[in-house]
Parts: C-alpha cells; structure tokens; sequence
C-alpha cells in the first residue's frame, strides 16, 4: 500500500513539473510577442517621427505696374514657379472675387476634354438658327471656333453635357473661386435672360479672384496636374495665342468680359506663358470705369505687354 502511495506521489510530482514547464513556455512565448509588439510600435512610432519636407510659402511682392494700366482700374498676378514667387499690383483688387465670366472656357473645355464631351475632331455643334449680336455665333461652329469667337451657346450646351455633380466636383478639386454653382441657368445675370446665352460663370453666382485665378491656371498647367496629357495638349493648342507669341516666349490663354445693366463690369484675360527656361501664371483684371474704357481685348493687351517684359 505505501509503495502504491509513493508511485502515486512521484506521478503527481512529474504532473506538477511538466504543468510549470508548459507554463514557463507561454509565459516566454507572451514575453516574446510582447516584446516584438513593442519594437513594432517603436518602428512605427519612430517612421512617423521622421522629419518631412517642408513646402515653403510662395514670396509675395507688390509691384507697380500702373503705367500698363494708364489710369484704368485694374490688377495683375504674375506667379513664377521657379523662384516660388508672386508679383501683384493693386493687391486689394486682385484678391477680390468677380465673375469669371468667358476666362471659364478653359474649365469647361478641359473637362469637356477629360470626359470626351468633346472630341476635337468631330466636335462641329449644329446652330439652333437664333440670331445672335455676334455673327461669328450665328452658324454651325466646331469646339477650336468656338474657344476662339467665345461662343456662349456652343459652351452652354458643354456645360449641361457636363452636368452639376461633375462640375461641382471638378471647381472643389480645382479650388475654383468661390465653386459656387447654385445658379446653373444664370438667372442672377442683370444683362442677359436669354437661356442659351447666360449660366453661372456670367455675372452670376461663381466668382474667383484674379490670384484665385493665377493658382488655378498652375493647378491645371503644373507638374502637379489631375489632367491627361491629351487634354492638356489640345486645350493648350486653342489657348495659344497666335502672332502674339515671339520667337522666344509662347503666350496661352483666354479672355473673359461681363456686363451689369449694359455697362462692362469686368474684364479679364488669364493663362500662362512658356520661355526658353520657365513657365509662368498671369492673370490681368479691369473693373468697371467711369468712362467705361475697359475690355477683355484691353486686358489681354496689357498682359501681353507685361509678360513680355517679365
């Protein structure tokens, strides 16, 4: 009986001694992953404390241009990418938002482009037979012609293939203004209630700031771009401004000009500029004048003669 009771006592000692080595084992097991959790989130910990490459501000300089002007009401933006610099004269009008008015061509045409709303070569759009102020309207016109007579009809047809979602969604990625759409058939316009004729972009619920516009043209044309490089291309190839351009600079853009009540308000010309070493961003405005001597074709003459001499 006593050696039944000792072999039962050594049995339950080797129990006890396997149990403890067992528990031993997970307890180094535990201490092992804890361990590696904890080199894990030092790790991480220290990825994110690694340093990042800090963007620095773009330098602002106020520059007077007013010999350009002559006495007209109005700004001008130059960015110039390569030195991350800002040129602006009358700073106070240049960040205040107006109508883009027909500078919202190069918008409308390069999402027309991305969506293949428009196809450049198949891109003729049939006139309705309206007569309209602007002869160059009052025919069967394709999307180069258009840009360049700044058809309003041709545009407003674009815009509604567009759609609202798809508009809002590209002037939020853009930063575009104030990428206020809320008046789609542009009932705000004082000048004009004719549907064909009028929309958001004129004189209605969309506004932008001259540097807005500056930053949007760098945002569409930089290195940075959402946009392919096809639509980039054939937006580029109406943009460019022909006999303008010297052998030496290409000069890219689009004129923009409203009217409140039969008077001109606003008067833009905005785009971008390509030298033998550099691209630069301009926009020139013209606000309403007393003698009312402003125009898009005057805006566009004073950016010119700025951006040459830049």
């Amino acid at each position: 009986m006593k050696k039944i009771d000792t072999s039962y006592k050594i049995c339950i000692f080797i129990c006890l001694l396997l149990t403890l080595a067992g528990c031993s084992k997970e307890s180094d097991n535990l201490a092992d992953e804890q361990s590696e959790e904890m080199n894990m989130s030092e790790e991480v910990t220290q990825t994110e404390e690694l340093p990042t490459e800090e963007i620095a501000e773009p330098i602002i300089t106020e520059v007077d241009w007013s010999d350009y002007f002559d006495g007209i009401n109005g700004a001008a933006v130059i960015y110039d990418l390569t030195e991350n610099c800002y040129q602006i004269y009358n700073q106070e009008l240049a960040c205040t938002r107006r109508s883009p008015c027909s500078t919202f061509k190069i918008i409308s045409s390069l999402i027309a482009l991305e969506k293949g709303i428009i196809v450049p070569d198949d891109s003729i759009r049939t006139w309705s037979g309206e007569i309209f102020w602007n002869e160059e309207w009052n025919k069967d016109i394709d999307f180069s012609d258009a840009f360049h007579a700044s058809c309003v009809w041709y545009f407003r047809e674009v815009i509604d293939e567009i759609g609202r979602d798809v508009m809002q969604e590209d002037l939020d990625r853009l930063q575009y203004g104030n990428c206020d759409i809320s008046d789609w058939d542009g009932r705000l316009n004082s000048n004009n209630s004719n549907p064909v004729l009028t929309g958001f972009w004129i004189e209605s619920s969309l506004l932008i700031s001259p540097k807005e516009q500056v930053e949007v043209m760098e945002r569409i044309f930089g290195e940075n771009t959402d946009y392919s490089e096809d639509a980039l291309n054939e937006l580029k190839q109406v943009m460019l401004l022909q006999g303008e351009s010297e052998a030496d600079i290409s000069i890219y853009g689009k004129t923009g000009m409203g009217m409140a009540q039969g008077i001109v308000v606003d008067s833009w010309f905005t785009g971008f500029a390509d030298t033998a070493d550099k691209r630069i961003y301009f926009c020139v405005y013209l606000g309403e004048t007393e003698n009312g001597n402003v125009s898009s074709a005057k805006a566009r003459e004073i950016a010119i003669k700025i951006v040459t001499d830049y």
